[in-house]
């Protein structure tokens, strides 16, 4: 499985940033980025496991991870080097 390019977590909430590939409706070929938003929690039998259904309780938490996703697709410097960190806990 690929590695996200950025990730941004707090508490059991993260978002990813995804950098994906294809093709346009005329032939070139095109990059783009895609957004996943998950929450980690315990089952019965202890084992870490994810879902993408919140509780209310979550949404305030979803909304600062996707918050600093947009704050990083649009503030990117494209042309800059690979940032070395790989994902930022918010608190």
């Amino acid at each position: 499985m690929d590695k996200p390019e950025k990730k941004f977590s707090t508490g059991a909430i993260s978002a990813a940033i995804w950098k994906n590939s294809g093709t346009s409706k005329t032939g070139q070929a095109v990059e783009f980025r895609t957004i996943s938003l998950q929450r980690r929690y315990k089952d019965k039998n202890d084992e870490w496991q994810s879902t993408n259904s919140l509780r209310l309780n979550d949404l305030p938490k979803a909304a600062l991870v996707l918050n600093k996703a947009y704050e990083y697709l649009i503030l990117r410097d494209t042309d800059s080097a690979e940032e070395e960190v790989f994902e930022e806990i918010v608190m």
